[in-house]
This record gives C-alpha cells, sequence and structure tokens, in this order.
C-alpha cells in the first residue's frame, strides 16, 4: 500500500537532476562525500532525497565555508553544499528555471541557459560603436547580501509551487559551517556555489535593476552578467546622472556597488577626440580599449574595442609557470598534448573569440617552455637552444593538431597567426 505524499515530485526530476550533477562534478560539502561515494549506494541515495523532498521532511544540511583567492585580492567566501543537496537544489532549479525564464530580461546574460559571456560582450561591443560613454558597476558582495523577505515576495509572485517555496525558504536559512566547525546563521543572502543561487540572485536583480532601469530610463541600453553590468550613454552629463541614480537604487534594495570597480569609461576610438581620464574598462575577462584597427580600405585606426585582459593573461601565465613543463622530461609530447592541450583549448575558445592576436604573446611563452622541455629531455640540445628550437619546430609543422596554438600557425620558430586568425 502506497503512501500518499505531501508533495508531487517525480522521482525522474530526481534522476535528471543526480544526471546534471554528476556531469558537473564539484567538490564534496561538509559530509566529505564525493559524487563517487554517493554512487556506491545510488539507488537508496536518490530515493531517500525523493522520499524526503516528497512528503515535505526535507530539510538541508549546513553548507560548507571555502574561501577561494579572487583575482583582485582577497578572498572571497564559497557555499559547498553537500553531493545530496546538490540534487535537491538541482530539482527545485529544473521546477523554478522554466517559470522564470520568460520574465528575465533579455539583457541579463549571466547563469541564463542559451546565453554566454560572450553574447554579452557581442552586444557590448556593438554599444560601444554607437554610444559615446559607459557606466559600468559591479555590486560588492552580492550573493552574502540578498535580502530574503524581498527575494521570496518576488518569487512567490512568479511561483505557486507550494515545495519549491518551502526548500528555497530552507537553503536560504541553512547555516554556513566554518573551515574550524563553527556555524553561522544567516538571515541574508544565498551561498556562491549553491545550484539555485544564480536562479534566486538574477531574479532578486530583475527587479532591483532590470527591470527598473527599464521603466526610469527607457532610453538607456543595459548589459548584466549577474552581478557585473554596463550601461550605455549619449553624454558624460547622461552618465553622471545614470551612475548616481543606479548608486541610489542599489542601496534601497540592500546592495552596494563597489567604488573602485565602477565608473564612467569614454569609447575612445578614431572619431572620438574628446579627453577623459579613463578610456579602459574591463568585463568579463575583456578589456574594452582604444586598439589599433585597419579597416577595409588598408588604413589603420584606433577603435574601441575587447581583447584578453591583463589580469587575465596575468593568471594564464600563472597557470602555465605552475605546470613546470620543462621538469616533465620523463613524458612524451604527445604526452604533454594530452595534458595541457584541453586547457589551451578552452583558453583559445574563450578569449580568442575577439582580437584574437592578443593572444600570441600567451602561445609564444607556452612554446619556451616547450623549448625547454626538449633541452632537458634530450641531451644534445642541452646547451642549444637554436638547435631545440628549430627541433621542436619541425615537430609542430609536421603535427599542428597536438597544441592548439600551433594549429593557428604560432610555431616555435616563427608565427603566421596574422594570416591565420585576422
Amino acid at each position: 500500500m502506497s503512501i500518499a505524499k505531501s508533495f508531487n515530485i517525480p522521482k525522474q526530476l530526481v534522476w535528471q537532476a543526480y544526471l546534471e550533477v554528476k556531469s558537473n562534478r564539484g567538490t564534496a560539502g561538509i559530509d566529505n562525500q564525493s559524487i563517487e561515494e554517493f554512487e556506491c549506494n545510488l539507488k537508496n541515495n536518490l530515493y531517500r532525497i525523493w522520499n524526503r523532498m516528497a512528503s515535505g521532511s526535507y530539510f538541508p544540511p549546513a553548507v560548507k565555508a571555502v574561501s577561494i583567492p579572487k583575482k583582485s585580492g582577497g578572498t572571497r567566501l564559497l557555499g559547498v553544499p553537500t553531493v545530496s543537496d546538490r540534487i535537491a537544489q538541482t530539482v527545485a532549479k529544473m521546477v523554478l528555471e522554466p517559470i522564470l525564464e520568460p520574465v528575465f530580461d533579455e539583457n541579463s546574460y549571466g547563469y541564463r541557459p542559451g546565453r554566454s559571456a560572450h553574447d554579452a560582450i557581442a552586444v557590448t561591443r556593438k554599444r560601444c560603436w554607437r554610444y559615446d560613454w559607459v557606466v559600468e558597476f559591479d555590486i560588492r558582495g552580492l550573493f552574502d547580501n540578498l535580502d530574503h523577505e524581498l527575494l521570496m515576495k518576488a518569487l512567490r509572485h512568479h511561483c505557486d509551487c507550494r515545495w519549491v517555496l518551502l526548500y528555497i525558504q530552507r537553503w536560504l536559512t541553512a547555516p554556513l559551517q566554518h573551515q574550524d566547525g563553527h556555524l553561522s546563521q544567516r538571515s541574508k543572502g544565498t551561498p556562491q556555489g549553491g545550484v539555485i543561487s544564480p536562479v534566486l540572485a538574477n531574479l532578486f536583480l530583475h527587479y532591483a535593476f532590470d527591470a527598473w532601469v527599464r521603466r526610469e530610463m527607457p532610453r538607456i541600453p543595459f548589459c548584466r552578467y549577474a552581478d557585473d553590468g554596463l550601461l550605455h550613454c549619449k553624454s558624460l552629463r547622461q552618465a553622471n546622472y545614470v551612475l548616481t541614480h543606479i548608486s541610489e537604487r542599489f542601496l534601497e534594495c540592500g546592495l552596494e556597488i563597489h567604488p573602485d570597480k565602477s565608473g564612467i569609461v569614454y569609447c575612445k576610438d578614431a572619431n572620438r577626440t574628446e579627453e577623459y581620464p579613463r578610456i579602459t574598462f574591463d568585463f568579463l575577462g575583456y578589456t574594452f580599449r582604444p586598439r589599433r584597427c585597419v579597416d577595409k580600405r588598408g588604413r589603420i585606426h584606433p577603435n574601441f574595442l575587447p581583447a584578453v585582459s591583463r589580469s587575465s593573461l596575468k593568471e594564464i601565465n600563472r597557470r602555465i609557470r605552475s605546470w613546470h613543463i620543462q621538469l616533465k622530461n620523463s613524458i612524451t609530447l604527445p604526452d604533454l598534448s594530452r595534458m595541457f592541450n584541453p586547457i589551451l583549448r578552452g583558453w583559445a575558445l574563450y578569449f580568442g573569440q575577439f582580437y584574437p592576436s592578443a593572444l600570441i604573446r600567451i602561445w609564444k611563452s607556452f612554446n619556451e617552455y616547450l623549448i625547454r622541455w626538449v633541452r632537458r629531455k634530450f641531451k644534445r640540445f642541452s646547451n642549444h637552444k637554436r638547435r631545440a628550437r628549430v627541433y621542436l619546430d619541425q615537430i609542430a609543422r609536421k603535427n599542428p593538431n597536438l597544441f592548439v596554438h600551433w594549429k593557428l600557425g604560432v610555431f616555435p620558430s616563427g608565427s603566421s597567426y596574422g594570416s591565420r586568425m585576422s
């Protein structure tokens, strides 16, 4: 005899949520259970999640607090749920996301299906050509400061699914467990690292910012990717007005823009001759600034364009140095390719989408590490850097698919990058 459940949650939904969590991997939560350990008793573990959620008795465990370094310095506190809780959150997300997606603004790009950072960068590039001024903003500690009451009010406006509302309320107030074991209770915010958190943050900012800009400043185009945003203006006076009013608006909603990462930028190019101290801004790992450009007639002129940012290049260089490629002389070149080419390909796909020649320093640097590897691997090249370069270059031209930058034409002894990628 089956016992009626309080909520109708299909078991298939829990299975689909598990598959999504498995594909996303992730670290263990406070119970130190990995996805592999969870799968040792998969059937019972999934049944337990479904049974508790369907009966209304699911209470999320504490969230593991993990500090990670920020590119700009300092640390960011992430909240890592357990594997079971990530599956439970994914179940709710799979119900909630289709409800909220039609509500969200077309100029919101972060954490949304079918939208990417490249889409946000592309639309920003076009608008920088049309508008002379940009107001950039970064929200300080967005995930730590979301007002629970305002968030739940917005959620109830769009969602009448009782179990989704019940469990989101519980997830919002689940405590953080720090490294020393002590628990901190939360009266605001949603853990950055939670599966459901990005959807909730987008809902909050839809009303705090997106819909508000549409209503109060309908002629101002904007682009938002999570807690980073841009607004395009026709004059400096208009930009000052916009910056003042969005600052006030965020304060009304319990948020604050970061003073060092927010401000006004002049999109200087060949046709814009005003003097202004700021003519560059960073957005999603790219830097927008005046760059050398060649028009259809072959004339060189400055244009306001995005390319991989200096901080992104610095982080990539740090990663490459940490690999200590030159010390791995016990393995072969194909082994190095299998280890590192997937990462290089990811950088090429993301940072090479706009102004790809800005990556050439990375590719040349990686070649230099490979040359050091050749000199340590083969004694005959140990004191002959030029000969090692020629040797590696011959291999590269015969096997360009070994590394992504070789396929792009950046070889150890010279580059045809411009002809391949311009």
